[in-house]
């Protein structure tokens, strides 16, 4: 315990957390934090060795009684049909079925899409019906034998605090300095404050501001492992993460037939994981969307307003170095063809995501933080009640280069750091500056890379400024671009880039010479030679499919690793069910794309309820067509099978934590997505894709 944890324990008493606990329980399991740092808060609010050991034993156990793996579910079912009723810890969602007029519940890991649900359930808690909340629920089991369904919600208590004190946040707030308050919030996400620089803290913040700023739009592009997505997936209830796939306007915004609003209207963050990927099908997204992210309001069949921040994410493989020197690229690059310069101009902030360090232990603490949920309501309850853009836009100066959303995106992006840093009140001229400063620099970023892909007047203002405290006029730089001449000065003044080393970039620039570490597999550049080196340098990826994203299918994800493939070996225990078959002979057409496949192996398990027989005639049907296409398929039976994973014989493992299970029940065989996997909904779940040695 060091003079940081001593000042909050004083303060903060009840409302803190040990992270290294947190640590220890983390590995193992797909619970976000915020719900593991509940647990914690209920069993381990103790300073006392022995009382924080039996509240670990205590959170074990709940999981181990609450908890249901995805492997589990019909167990748990069994013990509801047994014990008549039981507690769960799960992601709960609401879904309206119009043919049948009534609402169902499902439970992320409970494998049942009838679940009763009271109508209360649902009108107090209205993010049940779009992406879900966690919660502790009852399930009891039914007994009438002429209802259609055999559960019932008894019991629903979301995993967040009751009530937020605001005023007594803001008092412990007033009796500490800015740099222990901001390390208190870095600590609280699990970051050890005393490992990071000064600018690098201000990164960690910038990540954060979405969720304490309404209508903030962010963008952070940068290697893989940096944590990009954590903060949006683990840190707070109020966000929700979108990974690749395909957005709907009625998903994203508001659904006509429904009359109802999307996802715009129950998050306070949206963030788009992976948004190299995404793809945009609706033509009407994109016009929304920017309607939305300028003024935080729409109209399609009706004008709506609402508050939530938009963060996109993603991947950028080639080196920093190597796109800035360009003629040819900028650090938009992996952005989809449709997001234009309406978009791209209308990004407040632009987090240069290849300054942030990778993911690794070294940089976690063992000291005391806000429990995450603690936090996450202060920042809810700011973006929600707390407007400071007044007092910003009466202190701040800028300089003559700004203009209008240039000028709203620092302005705002300010306003985020006071309300992190400041809840109490006024910072001091030096911290203020500091933030304009920063501010500055996010957006200069946006503007260089606009002007760079369009050199002509419309974003030539680029020299972005502020006037300080003292009254000096300070024009903020971008440290990647300071002297390069093909980012600052984009082909207007005649640049021939003579300079040897620019030029040697240049002519280099499709072989990628950077670290492994910078280099991502999304297939964004748009020329064959970036293709071709992507292909040859492809990547680990680990991440998750969030619950209700669509655009996956057994191809897009395994497709790019089965270059010179001859023998893919599948694990996977739950081939029984006839949509489970049904989803093995999918599997074995996407792998067909690949010629030089010519086996494939199936090891799998049966319990006492499969019916082998049917399984067998099923899969000997599948054999034989394989052979007329020169494909053998072996079978293997393995009782003990219980992991899930993909071998392939060019060293490839790809391990999906449903096996090829990962996708929802159609709510009619006749909906889109049916027959195109990359179309329908998904359950959540964890792809890692890794290689090895051989």
């Amino acid at each position: 315990m060091d003079r940081l944890d001593e000042k909050l324990i004083e303060l903060f008493d009840g409302k803190l957390v040990r992270k290294d606990l947190l640590q220890r329980i983390k590995k193992g399991t797909n619970v976000p934090t915020f719900v593991l740092e509940f647990l914690l808060a209920r069993y381990c609010a103790s300073d006392d060795e022995d009382e924080i050991q039996a509240g670990l034993e205590a959170v074990l156990e709940t999981l181990s009684d609450n908890y249901v793996r995805p492997d589990e579910s019909n167990a748990a079912q069994s013990k509801v049909a047994t014990k008549g009723k039981h507690k769960f810890i799960d992601k709960v969602h609401v879904r309206y079925v119009e043919s049948q007029k009534r609402h169902w519940a499902s439970l992320e890991n409970f494998n049942s899409q009838k679940i009763a649900v009271g109508e209360k359930f649902y009108k107090e808690n209205k993010r049940l019906l779009e992406g879900g909340i966690w919660a502790e629920v009852k399930l009891a089991f039914n007994e009438i034998e002429e209802d259609d369904y055999a559960f019932y919600i008894e019991e629903l208590r979301p995993i967040q605090l009751s009530r937020f004190d605001f005023d007594g946040y803001k008092a412990g707030r007033a009796m500490m300095s800015r740099d222990d308050w901001m390390d208190s919030i870095l600590r609280s996400v699990g970051l050890e404050p005393s490992k990071l620089t000064q600018r690098v803290k201000f990164h960690f913040l910038l990540r954060l501001a979405p969720l304490v700023e309404a209508n903030f739009n962010l963008i952070e592009l940068g290697p893989p492992g940096t944590g990009k997505s954590y903060f949006y997936s683990e840190f707070s209830p109020y966000t929700t993460l979108l990974s690749g796939g395909q957005t709907t306007s009625a998903t994203l915004f508001y659904n006509k037939n429904k009359k109802e609003t999307g996802l715009v209207g129950y998050w306070d963050t949206i963030a788009f994981d992976e948004v190299g990927n995404m793809k945009v099908k609706d033509p009407d997204v994109i016009q929304i969307l920017k309607d939305f992210m300028a003024n935080g309001r729409f109209s399609r069949g009706k004008e709506v307003i609402a508050d939530a921040s938009t963060v996109f994410i993603g991947n950028i493989y080639l080196s920093v170095k190597q796109v800035v020197n360009s003629t040819e690229y900028d650090l938009f690059q992996p952005l989809p063809k449709e997001f234009d310069f309406a978009v791209m101009d209308r990004l407040y902030a632009y987090l240069p995501g290849w300054e942030m360090p990778r993911n690794s232990s070294k940089y976690l603490t063992s000291n005391y933080g806000f429990i995450t949920d603690y936090l996450a309501e202060a920042f809810h309850h700011q973006l929600k009640s707390v407007n400071v853009y007044e007092s910003v836009n009466k202190r701040i100066r800028l300089g003559d280069a700004i203009e209008g959303r240039d000028e709203k995106g620092i302005k705002k992006t300010v306003c985020a750091f006071m309300k992190m840093l400041h809840p109490h009140g006024e910072a001091s001229d030096e911290e203020f500056d500091e933030y304009v400063e920063y501010a500055v620099e996010g957006r200069r970023r946006v503007k260089e890379q606009m002007n760079k892909r369009k050199p002509d007047d419309d974003f030539a203002n680029i020299d972005l400024s502020y006037k300080n405290h003292k009254g000096e006029d300070i024009i903020v730089r971008c440290p990647e671009t300071i002297g390069v001449l093909a980012t600052l000065e984009p082909n207007r003044a005649g640049v021939t880039l003579e300079d040897e080393a620019v030029a040697e970039t240049q002519t280099n620039i499709t072989k990628v010479n950077t670290p492994v570490e910078a280099v991502a597999v999304d297939p964004i550049a748009p020329t064959v030679a970036i293709a071709e080196v992507v292909e040859e340098e492809l990547q680990e990826q680990h991440f998750k499919i969030n619950y209700g994203a669509t655009g996956y299918s057994y191809d897009s994800i395994i497709s790019p690793y089965l270059a010179k493939a001859k023998a893919i070996v599948i694990e996977d225990p739950y081939i029984r069910a006839k949509h489970q078959l049904n989803n093995f002979v999918r599997f074995c057409e996407a792998v067909l794309n690949q010629p030089s496949i010519n086996k494939i192996t199936l090891v799998t398990s049966y319990d006492d309820q499969t019916n082998i027989q049917e399984i067998a005639e099923a899969l000997k049907d599948l054999q034989q067509s394989l052979l007329e296409l020169d494909v053998d398929l072996d079978v293997q039976v393995n009782e003990n099978l219980h992991d899930r994973e993909i071998r392939i014989d060019n060293g490839w493992t790809v391990k999906i934590g449903r096996g090829l299970d990962f996708f929802q029940r159609p709510d009619s065989w006749f909906s889109v997505g049916v027959n195109d996997l990359a179309l329908r909904k998904c359950l959540e779940t964890k792809v890692d894709i890794y290689k090895v040695e051989r």
